[in-house]
């Protein structure tokens, strides 16, 4: 057994090994390793579409941001692409692609005929999940963390891998910003992991490669009966379902403003109605408009989301944002260039405010913002008046 913490004989079939997604010394590693140990099976902490991204890079079309628009996925994509800047900058520094040495893993393998198994969950179903178990104040906390542009901040990546109490501390740092993002990136992933190991040792020698951050958490988990962590898997593939009550909400508040507004009416108290509504407009058009300004939308795309945002606040089916990257795209059309570019800038400003493609997604993303601000705010002011 080599002396590297990061190489770990679990027993005579099975190793582990530690790496980080963006260190030349790691993909060095994954070679020699497969050349020394020469496994029968080698693992990757890889899923589908993180494997056909890793060799096949390409950018956001025309065709992805309107089913982005359309699905209300922006603010996940923003959270996507903001983990993608952190990771491609730490590559750039060290000048290797994030992942670089798991597609070696796979190339190489390929090369010596080597069977390879895919153990990693699949991204989208690790995002959502980490995406709903966080509250507000969490997802405010990892946002800013990730946009926090401090460079002073830079470490080794190559001590990093060789001292475990960096890595540790590192790791507990995630769960000071985000537990509940925690527990889903690193926790559930630890034990989907080693799931995915259970069921295909006794196969041959199984040379697993995997990010050193997951290390500790499958050794623990390999300790467990099989049937234990195999029997988790079903349940950890799950998508979150989408709690209902947000949407009981954005419901209830037009039908009762309305009711409110209809009944003042009614009592002939003309005034309160034309103040509701002129509340109502105000802000959810002016609220909406500068989320859009703020993203650097056209001014079209700004009059599309203002205009729009007063009505589709009171149906939960539309949202203001859709209109305006609707607007947005269709004004200021994203280049194949801009496509390109997109997941390759080193910075979330270039992604998102410079980019065509980008800014896109964040007109969508801000216009929705600002029209649920307005909304609510609306709301208190309406129903403080006709109480």
């Amino acid at each position: 057994m080599s002396d590297n913490k990061n190489i770990l004989d679990i027993d005579e079939n099975l190793r582990l090994l530690g790496t980080a997604h963006v260190s030349k010394t790691s993909v060095d590693l994954v070679r020699e390793q497969i050349n020394e140990y020469k496994p029968d099976i080698v693992a990757v902490e890889l899923c589908e579409s993180r494997l056909a991204a890793l060799k096949k890079p390409e950018g956001i079309d025309n065709e992805d941001l309107l089913k982005i628009i359309s699905e209300g996925k922006s603010a996940m994509i923003i959270l996507q692409s903001a983990l993608s800047v952190q990771q491609r900058k730490m590559g750039i520094s060290s000048g290797e692609k994030p992942g670089a040495e798991l597609l070696e893993a796979i190339n190489l393998a390929d090369e010596l005929k080597i069977p390879v198994e895919l153990i990693d969950r699949d991204v989208v179903v690790t995002l959502r999940r980490a995406w709903r178990k966080m509250g507000f104040r969490e997802k405010i906390r990892v946002i800013t963390s990730l946009l926090d542009g401090d460079e002073d901040d830079d470490f080794d990546l190559e001590e990093l891998l060789e001292d475990s109490d960096l890595l540790s501390s590192m790791m507990e740092d995630v769960y000071k910003i985000a537990p509940n993002a925690g527990h889903v990136l690193i926790d559930e992933r630890d034990l989907f992991l080693s799931g995915r190991i259970q069921q295909i040792r006794g196969k041959g020698k199984i040379l697993a490669v995997v990010g050193a951050g997951h290390i500790s958490g499958i050794q623990m988990n390999l300790k467990k009966p099989t049937i234990e962590t195999t029997s988790k898997l079903p349940e950890l593939r799950k998508q979150p379902k989408k709690p209902s009550w947000p949407k009981y909400l954005m419901l209830a508040i037009p039908i009762l403003l309305i009711s409110a507004v209809l009944w003042s009416g009614i009592k002939g108290d003309f005034s309160t109605v034309w103040d509701s509504a002129l509340i109502w407009l105000a802000l959810n058009s002016l609220l909406t408009g500068i989320g859009i300004i703020i993203a650097r939308g056209h001014p079209l795309s700004v009059i599309a989301g203002a205009l729009a945002s007063p009505i589709t606040s009171l149906n939960p089916s539309l949202a203001a944002g859709w209109f305006a990257g609707y607007t947005q795209l269709k004004v200021s059309p994203p280049t194949g260039k801009d496509a390109s570019d997109f997941l390759e800038f080193p910075s979330f400003y270039s992604m998102f405010f410079k980019n065509k493609a980008g800014r896109v997604i964040m007109v969508t993303s801000l216009g929705n913002l600002g029209s649920t601000a307005g909304t609510f705010l609306a709301a208190g002011l309406i129903s403080s008046g006709l109480i």
